[in-house]
């Protein structure tokens, strides 16, 4: 018996589409089947370049600008997405904004971390507001959170991206437990360093320091970690919530 991923009549939200990975993660889920509203803040060309690959696998999508760390601005997202595909049956948070070169505690602008707690935290705040109502009514649902695999590393200079990251992991668990009876999973993914498009671009795909540390030896892709999206938000991960799933290569391993 073939087992497939199988999102037919099914529609995505994902947050961040523009991205390198949130790019990857919209086709899989069409490539499933689900139509997909994208998502973008300011690359209005790339959303609009992505809505047509979309609709080139026969599918549905409409790009729709926000900002996912205001609520209003999410919620008119969602009423966007609503009107022109119908109630997302899966939302992915992709989003995230970028705080670079991380500097140490002493160091790092205390901004950096308000960003990112509105980046990481806020914004699954809004979107869990804004579209897990109708989910739970339906009694189906898939939200699925990418988080890092940094939140388990907690290196060095990592203290204000982690910080947001980790309490993205402490909402969604706590938002898992709250929504379970209802019949909506809530699971993260927790990618490693990621060859992404841009990668390919550059021919910089390798990188030995980080690949020896990685117990299978090398990076991970973006359409490895898209795959794993893809099955959370399925069917055949119907009993799976409160996960959080590393797509690393084994670079971390949570343990118990």
């Amino acid at each position: 018996m073939s087992i497939v991923v199988d999102l037919s009549n099914r529609v995505a939200l994902v947050t961040g589409a523009t991205g390198q990975l949130g790019r990857v993660i919209a086709t899989t889920l069409a490539r499933a089947g689900a139509d997909v509203a994208v998502h973008f803040h300011g690359n209005e060309a790339k959303a609009a370049e992505l809505v047509g690959a979309i609709e080139g696998l026969g599918r549905r999508a409409v790009a729709v600008r926000a900002d996912v760390a205001d609520l209003q601005s999410v919620r008119s997202l969602g009423e966007t997405a609503q009107a022109t595909l119908g109630a997302p049956d899966i939302v992915v948070a992709c989003a995230v904004s970028q705080v670079w070169p991380w500097s140490t505690v002493l160091e790092e602008d205390p901004a950096d971390y308000e960003d990112q707690f509105r980046s990481c935290v806020m914004q699954n705040v809004h979107l869990a507001k804004t579209f897990l109502p109708a989910m739970k009514e339906r009694g189906w649902g898939r939200y699925v959170g990418i988080n890092t695999e940094c939140l388990m590393q907690m290196g060095e200079t990592m203290s204000a991206y982690v910080s947001g990251k980790r309490g993205m992991d402490g909402l969604l668990r706590v938002l898992a437990r709250e929504v379970g009876p209802a019949g909506v999973t809530v699971n993260q993914v927790a990618p490693g360093w990621t060859i992404s498009e841009q990668d390919r671009a550059a021919g910089t795909e390798e990188n030995e320091s980080y690949s020896k540390t990685v117990p299978l030896r090398r990076r991970g892709t973006d359409q490895e970690v898209a795959n794993v999206v893809a099955f959370l938000a399925s069917d055949l991960a119907s009993f799976v919530t409160g996960a959080l799933v590393p797509v690393c290569g084994g670079n971390v391993m949570p343990t118990v």
